[in-house]
């Protein structure tokens, strides 16, 4: 990547401290992209995967600290069993595919979300990317799969209950950070910007503790067809943003904490 710092034209008048440092997606839009040019909805997924391979690789050139990609949900074992079938294998092959990518770019890989339906060749091509870039030192990409918002809240609540029947935890010494270092994503900071893809203004049971704060940024763009054009206009987006976190001063936190990062009244010429 060079001595200087990646910069692409979209971006050079935003400061990079006002760039997001965690960006969470929802990639969405897989089955429309195929409806609307008269192909399998599998196609749709395939080339869904190409579209994040390239997002994963300029997400790495751009320096973000973590990308979060909400590749398959817990309610996505709703679908025809031959899509799921497809589905994991999918995402057996491309993790092997893009082996390469992920190591080359200095990216470490880590997963949430449960692993018991998981079919076992495709849990060992997660489990082996997770070991063979654990080491790694730029971007964190982490894909969320057999992934549940509620579940994992739930999930969460039952640990914090074991402790608390065992006397290793007074119901009293619970905060919002015992509950944070419960859930799947413990020691990751929380998202700075969420976008969805596909036009559709819900979460879909994505990340709900984590994305308290976080900014939204939806397109109608579908999955295929975002591109890094795409992610570089949400940047710009959530630099615009004045993030208030429920007060009058308005930190501009760098990794998803209200408490951290420099107020956004002092990178703006009013």
């Amino acid at each position: 990547m060079g001595d200087q710092p990646y910069i692409p034209d979209a971006l050079a008048d935003v400061p990079r401290d006002a760039w997001p440092r965690h960006v969470a997606i929802v990639m969405d839009g897989n089955g429309r992209w195929a409806r609307r040019r008269g192909l399998p909805r599998i196609e749709g997924h395939r080339r869904g995967g190409e579209a994040a391979r390239k997002i994963v690789e300029e997400s790495a050139r751009l320096g973000l600290g973590q990308l979060t990609l909400y590749a398959f949900s817990s309610e996505n074992w709703r679908r025809p069993a031959d899509e799921v079938e497809f589905l994991m294998n999918q995402l057996r092959r491309q993790l092997s595919k893009e082996r390469g990518t992920v190591l080359d770019n200095n990216v470490r890989f880590v997963v949430i979300g449960r692993r018991d339906r998981i079919p076992p060749e495709t849990l060992a091509e997660m489990d082996r990317l997770t070991a063979d870039s654990a080491a790694n030192t730029g971007l964190v990409l982490c894909a969320a799969i057999d992934y549940g918002g509620r579940q994992e809240i739930v999930d969460a609540a039952r640990d914090l209950a074991r402790r608390a029947q065992e006397g290793k935890l007074r119901p009293e010494e619970i905060t919002e950070e015992t509950v944070a270092g419960a859930l799947t994503t413990a020691g990751m900071t929380d998202p700075d910007l969420v976008i969805r893809t596909g036009g559709e203004m819900r979460l879909s049971n994505f990340l709900l503790w984590q994305l308290s704060y976080a900014e939204l940024h939806v397109t109608e763009t579908l999955w295929p067809d975002f591109t890094e054009a795409d992610l570089h206009a949400a940047m710009r987006d959530y630099a615009s943003r004045e993030r208030r976190f429920g007060g009058l001063a308005a930190p501009r936190p760098c990794s998803g904490r209200p408490e951290q990062g420099r107020r956004a009244d002092e990178r703006r010429a009013e």
